[in-house]
């Protein structure tokens, strides 16, 4: 009974011990993980810092004018909100039905004839004082062009060229639109004839 009771002590003692030794690299374990994420929350807090901290404005003086080189929050926002306020207005331009009686030109038909014909698109809705030059000027053009270069040396220069004039085919389309007449795009404002182009 006494060595039985021993042994009972003895398992006991080596019980509490391995109990013991386990909470004790358990704690350590604790510990170490506790410190890694406190060293990683420090990183993060000092490259979040980094990345915040703006640089000093450089300021150039110009003409008596100073310019700042970033520009501010809200300088930013002033901006998108200006471009939003653009892109609403060409939309409404383009989704705009045309008054009772007024005249209309597709801005779709009037770029893709301009995508595919060039300025010979602009006849559809362009200022003829600026259509008809440059059709012809177009035609004569790619008439020489197409005589002297091969078409892999030509087609660099259609494929810089057609967008432009699809670009231009739907800002004449607007035009028209909106005044209800051709209007001329390469002029001055005050100058574009307000009863359209002959």
């Amino acid at each position: 009974m006494d060595r039985l009771a021993a042994l009972e002590a003895e398992v006991k003692a080596d019980a509490d011990a391995q109990k013991a030794r386990k909470e004790a690299a358990l704690e350590k374990v604790r510990d170490q993980r506790a410190k890694q994420l406190a060293e990683n929350q420090d990183l993060r807090d000092r490259q979040a810092a980094l990345v915040t901290k703006k640089k000093p404005v450089e300021r150039q003086v110009v003409n008596d004018d100073i310019d700042d080189e970033d520009a501010s929050d809200a300088d930013n926002l002033r901006g998108a909100l200006e471009l939003a306020g653009k892109a609403n207005r060409v939309r409404k331009d383009l989704t705009r039905k045309p008054k009772k009686g007024q005249k209309s030109k597709s801005w779709l038909v009037s770029g893709g004839a301009s995508l595919v014909l060039g300025p010979l698109g602009w006849l559809y809705a362009g200022s003829l004082r600026e259509a008809v030059p440059a059709s012809v000027g177009w035609i004569l053009l790619m008439t020489v062009l197409t005589k002297i270069l091969p078409s892999v040396l030509l087609m660099p220069v259609l494929m810089l060229a057609m967008p432009l004039s699809m670009i231009a085919g739907v800002v004449y389309a607007m035009a028209f639109n909106k005044h209800g007449s051709r209007q001329r795009l390469f002029n001055d404002e005050k100058k574009q004839l307000k009863s359209g182009d002959e």
